[in-house]
């Protein structure tokens, strides 16, 4: 009878171990996909605002020579991500092709301009920097005219700040949500295993022995667990750069890195602290109180 309830002991508790893995690698995935979002965002922000153009137009009395200085002066201007030379040829071209129709056919001489656009920094893509960024530009000589799309960057930019802010407070509602189904996962073990902690009390053992193996315990499901998770984002991810491998621009190596470590270290974290704080509950109570709960 004694080995055959050790053996059913010994399945429930390889059964409860099972289970507090995957419910903990399933919380790990959501954690996951969160951070991983969270970091996109970023990258997808920056990207969206270096691609933003600042139009330079050019006067026709501009030579080659003063159009290839002024390119090389913007170069090293510290918000310039990119420097783009459109001649008059090129802008007749491109617009022939968009109206279907050529302007010179109407008004016999070519309509546009040449110009140089920018593309800027991240940092500088907002409508306070291009203030005086318009301004510094407008210093140059034989620049007749500086444009951007001023309402689109002020609502894109708006949207990602909106954006960011949801992301960040569902990562923390996240957060909380993983404590709370983990630690009442973790619970539920050490509940079925709350007398044993108390005859080791009684015979003298002190708390940290008696909590060192649960902690053990919890620090590698955790582990466990967060390989798991890491496993299952790997392949998400994998699957996403077959399908569209231009999301490799925003969804870089070094964010899939750091997605990464961090589910793995948040695992091992959050399992050895709602373990620790499972036993330590069941420590500080009486004989009585543990046939109460």
């Amino acid at each position: 009878m004694a080995k055959k309830r050790k053996k059913y002991n010994r399945r429930r508790r390889s059964f409860q171990a099972v289970t507090l893995c995957i419910s903990t690698a399933m919380v790990l995935v959501l954690v996951g996909v969160v951070v991983l979002s969270v970091l996109t965002a970023r990258n997808l922000s920056a990207y969206v605002q270096e691609n933003f153009v600042v139009t330079m137009t050019l006067e026709d009395e501009m030579t080659s020579a003063e159009c290839a200085q002024l390119q090389k002066l913007m170069r090293g201007k510290r918000y310039v991500k990119g420097v783009e030379f459109i001649s008059k040829e090129q802008a007749l071209a491109e617009q022939t092709a968009a109206m279907g129709t050529d302007p010179t056919e109407f008004i016999g001489v070519n309509p546009f301009m040449a110009s140089i656009e920018l593309r800027l920094w991240a940092a500088y893509a907002n409508s306070d920097s291009l203030r005086w960024i318009q301004k510094d530009i407008e210093r140059c000589a034989k620049v007749s005219e500086v444009t951007y799309q001023r309402d689109l960057m002020d609502s894109v930019n708006s949207n990602l700040r909106k954006t960011n802010i949801v992301l960040l407070a569902l990562a923390f509602l996240l957060t909380c949500i993983s404590f709370t189904l983990i630690n009442n996962t973790v619970r539920l073990g050490v509940y079925a295993r709350r007398f044993n902690i108390h005859t080791m009390k009684l015979v003298g053992a002190s708390w940290g022995f008696i909590r060192a193996p649960f902690v053990r315990q919890g620090v590698l499901t955790g582990a466990l667990s967060a390989i798991i998770a890491d496993g299952v984002l790997a392949a998400c991810v994998y699957t996403m750069f077959r399908y569209e491998p231009n999301i490799r621009t925003i969804l870089t190596w070094d964010i899939l890195a750091a997605t990464g470590v961090f589910v793995f270290v948040f695992g091992l974290l959050l399992t050895w602290l709602c373990t620790h704080v499972c036993v330590t509950r069941f420590l500080r109570m009486k004989a009585g109180q543990l046939y109460n709960i």
